[in-house]
């Protein structure tokens, strides 16, 4: 197939509509808002977030912990954030002596007398190894926040917070996992603007 100027109009078209929809959507906008106050109390109260995701959503995962942690807009001191897909050492060790549903959960566990919060990366919702970590994040009490896409899949009903992109495009979708994370971080700057 080859691309035209008219392809990336229309591509740029369906993000606009996609946007267009969650400005509309006030049960998103209210979760978004929630969920920016829970964090950044649970980091400027000196708790831990941990983030995670698989493939793209996991380089997510790894950004919205590098501007937590360094900075997003405003200069400010660093705050506690763990992505748990930035460690290959652990990752692997944990895979190959527990599996690849644990390499998450196993980390949850590790963190559990830092972390607060635990927020969880998926187009699909259905990851097993992100509900793994879910349901062990709950067994610690620890907060569970949901950024997905399409129907939600079994995360929606295991996060204490599921943030739903109405979408079945994967692209589409981390496309907005990120404004949503960028919008997040907005909340950890606050005082600092």
């Amino acid at each position: 197939m080859l691309i035209s100027v008219e392809n990336l109009v229309s591509c740029l078209i369906s993000r606009i509509d996609l946007f267009n929809q969650l400005i509309k959507a006030d049960d998103i906008l209210l979760k978004i808002h929630k969920v920016g106050q829970l964090l950044k109390s649970t980091v400027c109260g000196g708790f831990m977030v941990l983030i995670c995701g698989n493939g793209g959503s996991a380089a997510e995962a790894q950004h919205m912990a590098g501007e937590i942690v360094g900075r997003f807009m405003v200069e400010r001191d660093g705050l506690p954030a763990l992505a748990l897909t930035a460690d290959p050492v652990t990752l692997t060790a944990v895979g190959n002596d527990y599996g690849y549903d644990e390499i998450f959960a196993r980390q949850v566990t590790a963190f559990k007398d830092s972390a607060k919060l635990l927020i969880l990366l998926s187009t699909s919702g259905n990851s097993k190894n992100l509900i793994q970590a879910a349901l062990r994040a709950k067994n610690h009490k620890i907060t569970t926040i949901g950024l997905l896409g399409r129907d939600g899949g079994a995360l929606k009903e295991l996060c204490d917070f599921s943030i739903i992109v109405p979408s079945w495009s994967t692209p589409e979708i981390q496309e907005v996992h990120l404004a949503i994370i960028h919008m997040l971080c907005k909340y950890v700057d606050g005082d600092h603007q």
